[in-house]
């Protein structure tokens, strides 16, 4: 059985950090036009050489996405079974 948790405000945080780190990781660093230094992208940066939905939007809607399905089957027995029910 798979049991799905709701995102809170930590755990909202925490993936941002996490995807933010991955991109850093992918796009690699960016020379300072000024000093000549290398530096590490900034989060501004990041989202706009990475224009693409961040991944909490993307896990909220498809969240939102799923719970109208659940919605709309109403009480049958298979979704009452995958959300562990006593079906």
């Amino acid at each position: 059985m798979r049991v799905t948790l709701g995102l809170t405000l930590s755990g909202e945080c925490k993936l941002r950090v996490f995807e933010n780190r991955l991109l850093r990781r992918i796009f690699g660093p960016k020379r300072d036009e000024v000093t000549g230094e290398w530096r590490e992208l900034h989060n501004e940066e990041l989202n706009d050489l990475y224009s693409s939905s961040s991944c909490v939007r993307v896990i909220k809607s498809r969240r939102m996405r799923r719970m109208g399905y659940v919605a709309h089957m109403g009480g049958k027995e298979r979704c009452l079974q995958g959300f562990g029910g006593e079906a």
